[in-house]
């Protein structure tokens, strides 16, 4: 039985606060650099002590299996531009040293019937303490800001609704989701073409400078 939820959440809150700086730190090397982030915006939360107890008792956790069992009490989340950034960010925590990926659900190839689409990773992350390293779970979730509108809309409905909400709600749900997902799609598109055109004129530049070192006025 836990009797202090705050000391017990604390290493949680930790674990939080040194992945958000990490992860925004990270987009700052790309800006430095001048180079395109993948990265736009970094938030973070440690779940409610009344929605762990909720979802204990919905998802029947037992409470000394809670630190295993209920993967989310720390969360990341990551938002990007577009929808090709998303297996950007996530081949950049693949490739981490500081966390262990232990498991990934694609949700954007892959949507919900809902139509929530996000990329979910679990790492464990090794926390340093007074005591010693100690591993925690956190879960990150990935996905683009139009994504990010639709579920943060959803979670207002669903919570207004208390998981019930009506058939046409739902349906309407769905269809706003496929509604963003052609946006993110278009939204790519023009970034695809936008990029080519710019490379374009580089190498169009490139070849006319090269040109200009290469004439002889002798001849």
């Amino acid at each position: 039985m836990i009797n202090n939820w705050e000391k017990f959440l604390r290493p949680y809150e930790q674990a939080v606060a040194e992945l958000k700086v990490k992860f925004k730190a990270l987009r700052e090397e790309y800006i430095i650099k001048g180079a395109e982030t993948p990265i736009e915006f970094v938030t973070g939360r440690v779940k409610s002590v009344d929605a762990i107890q909720e979802k204990l008792v919905r998802r029947h956790v037992d409470e000394e299996r809670l630190e295993q069992d209920m993967q989310d009490l720390a969360g990341i989340r990551i938002m990007t531009q577009f929808t090709k950034d998303i297996y950007t960010v996530v081949d950049l925590i693949r490739d981490r040293n500081d966390m262990v990926v232990l498991e990934e659900r694609d949700y954007v190839t892959n949507s919900k019937p809902s139509g929530y689409r996000s990329y979910h990773i679990v790492v464990e992350y090794p926390l340093e303490t007074i005591d010693g390293e100690r591993k925690i779970l956190v879960e990150i979730q990935i996905r683009t800001m139009q994504m990010n509108v639709w579920a943060t809309i959803e979670h207002a409905i669903n919570y207004k609704y208390e998981g019930e909400y009506p058939e046409d709600m739902e349906g309407k749900l769905r269809e706003v989701a496929e509604l963003t997902f052609k946006v993110d799609e278009l939204f790519q598109e023009m970034h695809q073409e936008i990029s080519d055109s710019q490379q374009a004129l580089r190498n169009h530049t490139k070849r006319e400078t090269l040109s200009d070192e290469n004439f002889d006025l002798s001849e």
